[in-house]
């Protein structure tokens, strides 16, 4: 194996969530994940990470001081930004699902918990890429918000504001999307994390307006592999974690029925994002977050 395959493999390895779970803090996570993911792609006009000097312009009031040339200003005592190729001039809005259901899987990572990876990743990608980042925390009710901002120092207010997500209550779509419609006209990419377990028709009618708003969308759904491929060897009660409500399930049902359902209703909704020009990211928890990076800078690239 060369040099090159012995470092994506282990960085991909470095990307597992279990690995992730034992990292310190949100920042560091966030951090390893992207750099990871930068290995073998940093450069490559595939995906859109081409950082390339370009031209200066004049400092406004507002821009990030991470990217004044000092050396110039030493020379002529006027501050100038360099612009690099491939500066989308963006912005990312991530809305993170913190409802009870998001609190199952695990351990050591839960579906929330990996959302926050994905999401803080998401952030810190995005924040390399000089785009402008915020994100909305939301159950029933819109928890926190950051509105999306490049200036030096806001990422990690981002950071923060995921890290403190809490998973507690149900789910309603309309509030955080109303929110956004209502805070944000500006066009841009619009990540949502969710396990999705809603009426696909209502989780429609909420994502719609922001299609027609004119902002690229794309839908997260972060899954359990006991989710996706349950193992029952006999009788479970099963109890949501939103209503409280409980049933018992046989092993049958579980290996005949359950599979067609779940897959009926993922692919529902990847039917309904794509009829609002929107993307769908299916993750399972169990999974590196390499791929689903991956995924975003696909849906990034496109929509160029």
């Amino acid at each position: 194996m060369s040099a090159l395959q012995t470092n994506r493999s282990t960085a991909r390895d470095l990307l597992h969530p279990k690995v992730l779970a034992g990292l310190k803090n949100l920042d560091l996570v966030a951090r390893s994940v992207v750099e990871g993911v930068m290995i073998g792609l940093h450069r490559s006009p595939a995906f859109g990470f081409s950082q390339e000097f370009a031209e200066y312009r004049a400092y406004n009031e507002g821009d990030d001081p991470r990217f004044i040339d000092w050396n110039v200003f030493a020379r002529t005592e006027r501050m100038y930004i360099k612009r690099f190729l491939g500066d989308t001039n963006s912005h990312l809005m991530i809305l993170l699902d913190t409802s009870a259901s998001m609190g199952f899987g695990g351990p050591p990572v839960s579906k929330l918990r990996y959302g926050k990876f994905l999401a803080a990743s998401l952030a810190f990608l995005a924040a390399r890429q000089h785009d402008a980042v915020g994100c909305m925390i939301f159950d029933e009710e819109v928890r926190d918000y950051r509105p999306p901002s490049s200036r030096a120092g806001k990422l990690q207010g981002v950071l923060h504001c995921i890290d403190g997500a809490e998973a507690t209550t149900g789910t309603k779509f309309d509030k955080p999307f109303q929110k956004f419609s209502e805070q944000i006209s500006r066009r841009g990419l619009v990540a949502v994390i969710s396990d999705f377990y809603c009426d696909t028709e209502t989780l429609l009618a909420s994502v719609s307006p922001l299609a027609w708003q004119g902002q690229d969308v794309v839908l997260f759904q972060v899954l359990d592999q006991q989710e996706l491929d349950p193992e029952f060897d006999s009788n479970v009660l099963l109890e949501d974690l939103e209503t409280g409500e409980a049933i018992e399930v046989a092993p049958q049902f579980m290996r005949e029925a359950y599979p067609q359902r779940i897959r009926d209703h993922i692919d529902a909704l990847q039917k309904a994002a794509m009829s609002i020009g929107a993307d769908h990211v299916l993750v399972n928890t169990s999974d590196s977050l390499d791929q689903a990076l991956r995924n975003y800078l696909l849906f990034r690239q496109r929509r160029k």
